[in-house]
Order: C-alpha cells, then structure tokens, then sequence
C-alpha cells in the first residue's frame, strides 16, 4: 500500500492566533541568540559598541533584542513622506541612526501600521511618532 502524505488541516479562524504564537516564537528567538552573542563578548567589548553607537551598554542590549525589523515602519514612513530610506541613510547616516533608534522604541506602532496601511500616516504622525520633529525640520530644510 503507498501511503499518501498527510492533508494539511486548516482552520482560518485561528490563524491569527497561530500567526501571533509564530512571530513571538521568532522573536525570542532572536532575543535569546542576541543575548548568547553578547554573553560571547567582554563587557568591554559591549561598552565599546554601545559607545560607537551613543547608547549606553543596557539601552544596546534592550534595542538588539526587539529584532531586526522593529524599525521597518521608519522606511515604510519615509517612502510615505516621499523619501528614499536608502538615499536618506547614505545622506544622514548620524541621522537616519537616531530616526531608528527612536522608531525601535515607540510604543505606538500599532497605530502607526495603521495609519501606514490607510494611507493617512502623513496627515496623523505628528500626534504620535517620537520622530515628528526631526521629520519636520528635514523636510522644512528640504
């Protein structure tokens, strides 16, 4: 007898929450490899990053391990204030770094992927995004 392969089961209304279960997965998975690579490095060899970067040692290991994509709104905000995320960062490498810095740590990102989503994210960004103002005097001087 062959034995065929199992059929895939699908249950759409829990995909949300299996989605959610996927991506907290994901990110401790990356917090718990960030904390290993720099459990690797000498506390020197930490403060030595963090300096480089203008943060403090704890603020470095606390940004690392939100994941790679806790700035991606900052270049989907960018593209929707007409600007070249690339071309930007190249220009204001100093910059563009603070711009990130700040976008990490913004606890209003759901209403900003919101907004993003809906297409009014320039109208409203000034009443949340910790970015506002850097926005605002860049594209003044622009």
């Amino acid at each position: 007898m062959i034995a065929r392969p199992a059929e895939k089961q699908s249950y759409p209304g829990l995909e949300p929450a299996f989605d959610a279960i996927a991506r907290w997965i994901k990110k401790y998975r990356y917090a718990v490899g960030m904390r290993d690579e720099f459990m690797q490095c000498s506390t020197e060899d930490v403060a030595s990053i963090a300096r480089d970067l203008k943060m403090s040692p704890y603020e470095l290991e606390r940004l690392a391990g939100k994941g790679p994509e806790a700035a991606h709104l900052l270049q989907k905000m960018l593209l929707a204030l007409g600007v070249d995320p690339e071309a930007f960062a190249a220009k204001s490498p100093a910059v563009a770094h603070d711009l990130q810095r700040l976008c990490i740590s913004c606890g209003d990102k759901k209403q900003c992927q919101h907004d993003l989503a809906t297409g009014t994210a320039t109208q409203n960004y000034h009443t949340y995004c910790p970015n506002a103002f850097t926005l605002d005097a860049l594209f003044k001087a622009k």
